[in-house]
């Protein structure tokens, strides 16, 4: 059995595996400037992207900017009961990203990203309202996560 492993992980080693997250992949997020993003959610998007982005402070002299644009939000009824109330909704994330090169101003890299969630419709209106918020909030956190991945698989390819 432990032969099967050290073999296992020789042969992992030498195909040119790298893991996405290690520190060395990382590095090129420090040099890509987040654009401002409007309303209250791009704000939130925005300040989980710069902690997410920025380990080591700002960057100084930047190479990319990114862009989110059209950040979108819809919601929709779900478990519909026969009094026509719902008792469960669902909201939908969706925005495109854009990374520029700042020497050229060319657009590097475009992709949409979405970001599914729900929560429950309470009989209190306060509880319906911290449900969603944290829906919101976890649809964003998601967001965000897919805008990292993108941004480092670009730096990878």
């Amino acid at each position: 059995m432990k032969y099967i492993f050290i073999f296992s992980m020789m042969i992992l080693a030498a195909c040119g595996f790298s893991p996405m997250y290690g520190k060395a992949q990382k590095e090129n997020l420090d040099h890509v400037e987040i654009a401002l993003i409007p309303d209250q959610e791009g704000v939130f998007l925005r300040n989980i992207l710069i902690d997410h982005f920025y380990q080591n402070g700002y960057p100084v002299s930047p190479t990319h900017t990114l862009e989110v644009r059209e950040l979108e939000s819809s919601e929709k009824d779900l478990d519909i009961t026969i009094d026509s109330e719902a008792t469960r909704k669902q909201i939908k994330l969706t925005a495109t990203i854009v990374l520029i090169d700042k020497k050229s101003g060319v657009e590097i890299l475009e992709r949409a990203v979405t970001s599914l969630t729900s929560y429950n419709i309470l009989g209190s209106q306060f509880t319906t309202r911290v449900s969603e918020s944290d829906a919101k909030e976890a649809a964003l956190a998601d967001l965000a996560r897919q805008i990292e991945n993108q941004t480092t698989l670009y730096f990878n390819r």
